[in-house]
């Protein structure tokens, strides 16, 4: 960790918390988080929220995220939250399974907001890709109600001009439609693979490694990797898309939110195949 001052919440006593958190704020600045390591303090938090709302807010998203876990979902637990800040060109890694609820209502030191409010705004666009499991686990966990959402899964459906009754999973659509180099492809094969070995149950991993602390340096890039391409295909999916589908995409990822709160909601299944039912008379 590369944060000047790094308070857990275990730290110190409750009736000093606020004092030492406001002191760490002080002498935490936004070069002091690390550009790929886990930001696991509330000052690192304070200083990632007043960077994170910074960022434009216009057509083109600034953030693209996704969520680790262990068994992702209401029945499971969050690890890590993985935030690109496309303006940047970082990658943000926020260690939930040590901070716990500190992650998200820790406020900025400057705009006074936390990363929940961040996340519950509807005017600041959010990147997700299949973004049902992930709404799943933080609404249930953290009274999260995602707002601003949109979709990268639903808008490679959006793109296409027939058969979108089945949606694609994000390493098809990396390999299919990502402007990559052969360098960059090589690399994304080799660590992905590296990082299924490591917690992938049928490869013989566990997704318990998405909470060793030291995170083990393979699933901190393969953590990395996983949002790092995202706005490329946002930028490759939005370009293809007319105005009636970009309006489209955004109504179907507010549903897919909303769903995910449900009682009833399975996060799996072969149902998760399928894109939105109206969609196929379009």
């Amino acid at each position: 960790m590369a944060t000047t001052a790094v308070i857990t919440t275990t730290s110190v006593s409750s009736e000093n918390n606020i004092e030492a958190i406001t002191e760490a704020l002080a002498k935490t600045e936004i070069d002091d988080i690390p550009l790929t390591g886990l930001i696991n303090s509330p000052a690192a938090i304070a200083t990632l929220v007043d960077n994170l709302y910074d960022q434009p807010t216009t057509t083109i998203p600034s953030l693209f995220l996704d969520v680790e876990g262990v068994n992702l979902s209401r029945h499971g637990s969050i690890s890590i939250l993985q935030i690109f800040v496309r303006p940047q060109n970082r990658t943000y890694l926020v260690d939930v399974h040590t901070l716990g609820n500190s992650a998200f209502v820790t406020p900025g030191k400057a705009c006074k907001k936390t990363l929940k409010d961040l996340l519950e705004s509807d005017t600041i666009p959010k990147v997700f890709f299949d973004v049902r499991n992930d709404s799943d686990a933080l609404f249930d966990k953290f009274k999260i109600d995602l707002a601003g959402i949109q979709d990268l899964q639903l808008m490679e459906l959006a793109t296409r001009a027939f058969n979108r009754r089945h949606v694609n999973g994000l390493s098809r659509c990396i390999d299919r439609h990502c402007p990559i180099t052969s360098a960059e492809r090589q690399d994304w094969k080799r660590t992905k693979e590296e990082g299924l070995k490591l917690f992938a149950p049928e490869k013989g991993g566990s997704y318990e490694v998405f909470n060793e602390r030291p995170l083990p340096e393979k699933i901190r890039l393969y953590c990395v990797q996983d949002v790092q391409f995202l706005a490329r295909l946002w930028s490759y999916y939005y370009a293809k898309m007319s105005e009636k589908w970009k309006v489209r995409v955004l109504a179907a990822s507010k549903d897919r939110v909303s769903l995910s709160q449900t009682p009833g909601f399975n996060g799996k299944g072969q149902h998760k195949a399928l894109g939105p039912k109206e969609w196929l008379y379009y």
